[in-house]
């Protein structure tokens, strides 16, 4: 078996935001490790990189092009092991890699959400579920990141040779961890907020999907009753300036930060008091583990995302995506009771261990050894084995 491998996503700051860990982790067995991605960014543990022009809509020309360098790359370089993850990464990923799978390279595929789950639109499951389930035929393991997804794909038959769940791609709880409330006082007087500021956290490109909007008619309900809530948002987007409009109609403009693009969450979470989602989709948000592994509480919309992490009482709630009255509502709540953000923030802890980073990379660990045979072949057993949940 060629020890090599390739690991593929639309973009290149994939891998340095989520997968460096397991990149390291090959090289240190001795196997060459490649990516393939779009972007220059210039990625640790890596003996080659191709930057490819791999668009996320699946109707863009540029794919075709990709998909070609592709499959050239892979027939060049008789991978042992192809890791393809983002949707239109493992679609031209296991497209490209058909051929060589007949010559013993085993083709995994993460999915970090299935854009077909319960609640999508019947749009989304005519264009994406025919696709996953298609291309399943063409993947060695398939890997899930939370319970739906796993579900769905042993219950609906999707034909990969193995299912598996691994608990996301994992939290660094050495840099994201809970603060005394002594080191927060200090953390607080060395910032520009002031000791009696209530401050919610939402780390979120301003797209669509992120739904920023509901936070903020939300914190107008609470700020009518609790003038000191403040909400932070990290990130940058599209929808950046309409939201910055939104907040200066509904008259919160000064109680509204807009961070930009931030590098520095690990030391923002632990100045803060409660972790805030609005998405209307999630496979499972690193920003909510992040915030759980810092000892927060969490207010979050209903998606499988969330409702994995959020357990409804025990380290925070869960709303409707509709329902900003009773977002506003456990806004006000958690603001008046330091007792009950106690308590939710240490089960936020509790529940963060299966998300810890050495976990997961275990989990997949585990997953590549039995593909890492020098037969090229996999560990027999179940073909819908469950592992780690």
């Amino acid at each position: 078996m060629s020890r090599k491998v390739l690991f593929c996503a639309t973009v290149d700051f994939h891998f340095s935001a989520f997968h460096l860990p397991v990149l390291e982790w090959f090289k240190q067995r001795g196997w060459e490790v490649h990516v393939a991605a779009g972007g220059e960014l210039e990625l640790p543990h890596v003996d080659r990189k191709f930057n490819i022009p791999i668009e996320r809509s699946p109707l863009r020309r540029g794919n075709w092009e990709a998909y070609r360098q592709l499959k050239q790359i892979i027939r060049r370089n008789d991978y042992g092991i192809i890791h393809a993850h983002t949707p239109m990464g493992g679609v031209l990923a296991r497209l490209a890699a058909a051929g060589s799978r007949n010559k013993g390279t085993q083709v995994i595929y993460t999915a970090h959400g299935f854009h077909f789950c319960q609640g999508s639109s019947l749009a989304s499951w005519l264009l994406y579920y025919p696709v996953e389930k298609g291309l399943a035929r063409l993947t060695d393991c398939l890997i899930t990141i939370n319970n739906e997804d796993y579900h769905l794909a042993a219950r609906r038959r999707f034909k990969a040779r193995q299912i598996e769940h691994v608990h996301g791609v994992g939290v660094n709880t050495d840099r994201f961890r809970p603060v005394t409330p002594a080191e927060k006082v200090r953390l607080r007087q060395a910032s520009p907020y002031g000791p009696d500021d209530f401050l919610m956290f939402y780390a979120a490109e301003f797209n669509g999907n992120k739904n920023h909007q509901l936070l903020l008619r939300a914190l107008a309900r609470a700020l009518a009753q609790e003038p000191g809530l403040k909400l932070l948002l990290a990130g940058e987007g599209p929808l950046q300036a309409q939201c910055r409009k939104l907040a200066s109609e509904l008259g919160i403009a000064d109680k509204v930060e807009f961070l930009g693009y931030r590098k520095d969450i690990d030391r923002l979470l632990p100045l803060c008091d409660a972790a805030v989602s609005a998405s209307l989709r999630e496979g499972l948000p690193v920003n909510i583990m992040e915030a759980m592994a810092c000892g927060l509480p969490v207010i979050a919309t209903r998606n499988r995302g969330h409702s994995e992490l959020v357990k409804h009482g025990e380290n925070g709630y869960i709303v409707e995506q509709d329902q900003e009255e009773l977002f506003a509502e456990h806004m006000l709540g958690l603001c008046r009771s330091a007792e009950l953000r106690s308590r939710l923030g240490e089960r936020s802890v509790e529940l963060t261990g299966v998300y810890n980073l050495q976990s997961v990379v275990e989990e997949l660990v585990s997953i590549y050894s039995g593909h890492m045979r020098e037969d090229g072949g996999y560990e027999a057993g179940n073909q819908y084995h469950r592992a780690h949940i």
